[in-house]
């Protein structure tokens, strides 16, 4: 398109799927509304530029690529996401810094950075160097972001670290949360964490706006709050993925066949879906206690079992031949789905999920009930809204999950459906189609972004 020449705004994602994906959707509304897009991205868990033709990718290397001790490998890490965070900030800032500066100086006008907001503050100075405004992009909730941002006052009041005998305790300042809801991870580094919050609140209050993948309707108070706490430009203009197909790979793999031919022969709202996202693990006995209880709800399951899901196994060795035979054709087993096209489908009645924040704006799109399993950070939040707030969806806690009240709540939500929860579920459906219409919040907001972009001037900037 002649239009995009001299636009090109360049983005640099988080490298964990939940945080690249939503950052590819808004590179595509980008693209959509007629701008380049420059997507930088680190070595460590690459996306494939193969999808997205449309888009330029480039990756930067740490600064310790190649040598022997590789300080970004996973495994070394294990399941401490904070540390793993440290590494990142430390081992991409210098090679960010670099990347940015041979782009800027590359020809076309960028008009601006988008920055995940977990990078925080990293990427602030490279971008002054550059002279470009910098924006971020927030890739959870308005409501687990107002958690974040109270770090400082739940430590003062001893809410956190969090202890066991407060758990379920309501915290006061952030209702309807509770203690055990507050978005906190297992680390051996509570100080980094702690600097790892501070410091993406920080950064999003020195950036040229947060860019929210959330509705007005869906976050009204959350976004108000922040609006007041952050001061600066707010642009609520999801669901991403509701804006445009255009830019979503469509290959169709024949496994997406299989399952598609499954559910197609499945009575409509009779499926539930299983799927813990891309970075939960579990325990063997955790995993049995889920495989059972789905096999005793008598009610048909497609199962999402990620290879390294379990603890210690490979796939699925825990389950017996017993188990297998057992669920004929009421269970299926993948290890991977689409999962977009899956909530679509009309034989789905029930979404178990960790609460991830693209999971939850997925299933309110479609307007399914969701079981609610958190796992760690904004997960918690996510589903204490989801049950409390948005009412459209049932607990169920890992600390109190064996096989029969995994039973017991899916029966509850698929047979009983309790607290009309299903024509909740209906309502904010039509709610996020309302604001993507024409005069919808998200719609509006996206036209006030695009205005926004278009306003900077980085020689002004720069000088």
């Amino acid at each position: 398109m002649e239009e995009r020449k001299g636009r090109r705004i360049i983005m640099f994602p988080l490298p964990f799927a939940g945080h690249i994906n939503p950052m590819i959707k808004l590179a595509g509304i980008f693209h959509h509304r007629g701008f380049s897009v420059t997507i930088l991205h680190t070595s460590f868990n690459s996306p494939d530029p193969s999808y997205y033709p449309q888009f330029t990718f480039r990756t930067i290397h740490h600064n310790n690529e190649g040598k022997e001790e590789d300080p970004l490998s996973p495994q070394d890490s294990g399941m401490d996401l904070v540390a793993f965070i440290r590494q990142l900030r430390q081992s991409y800032a210098e090679p960010f810094r670099e990347s940015l500066a041979a782009e800027v100086g590359g020809g076309d006008t960028v008009y601006c950075l988008v920055s995940d907001v977990v990078w925080g503050r990293n990427t602030e100075v490279a971008a002054e160097e550059v002279g470009i405004h910098r924006m971020v992009l927030s890739t959870s909730g308005a409501a687990s972001f107002c958690a974040y941002a109270a770090y400082p006052l739940l430590r003062d009041k001893g809410y956190i670290p969090i202890k066991d005998s407060r758990l379920d305790e309501l915290v006061t300042e952030l209702p309807p949360l509770k203690v055990k809801d507050l978005p906190v991870m297992e680390t051996n580094e509570p100080e980094e964490l702690f600097r790892v919050v501070n410091n993406m609140v920080k950064g999003a209050k020195s950036s040229s706006g947060v860019i929210w993948n959330t509705f007005e309707d869906f976050e009204r108070p959350s976004l108000m709050d922040l609006n007041s706490k952050l001061k600066v430009p707010i642009f609520p203009i999801g669901p991403f993925h509701k804006h445009s197909d255009n830019f979503s790979p469509s290959t169709k793999s024949t496994e997406d066949n299989v399952t598609t031919d499954w559910l197609n022969k499945k009575n409509p709202q009779s499926v539930v879906y299983v799927s813990f996202g891309s970075l939960a693990d579990i325990e063997e006995k955790e995993f049995l206690d889920i495989a059972w209880g789905l096999r005793n709800s008598e009610q048909p399951f497609l199962w999402v079992v990620r290879p390294g899901l379990v603890r210690g196994t490979e796939w699925l060795e825990s389950l017996s031949c017993e188990f297998m035979d057992n669920i004929s054709h009421k269970g299926k087993i993948v290890k991977w789905v689409n999962q977009l096209e899956v909530l679509a489908h009309p034989a789905v009645g029930a979404f178990w999920t960790h609460c991830g924040w693209n999971s939850t704006l997925e299933s309110i799109c479609e307007g399914v009930p969701m079981i609610c399993t958190p796992c760690f950070t904004d997960q918690h939040v996510n589903a204490r809204y989801i049950v409390d707030v948005w009412k459209v969806g049932m607990m169920l806690e890992r600390s109190k999950m064996d096989r029969k009240e995994i039973e017991k709540v899916i029966r509850s939500v698929m047979i009983e459906e309790g607290d009309g929860i299903r024509e909740m579920c209906l309502k904010w459906k039509e709610r996020a189609n309302v604001c993507l219409s024409k005069d919808g919040s998200s719609s509006t907001y996206l036209e006030k972004l695009v205005s926004h972009v278009l306003s900077f001037d980085s020689y002004a900037f720069a000088s």
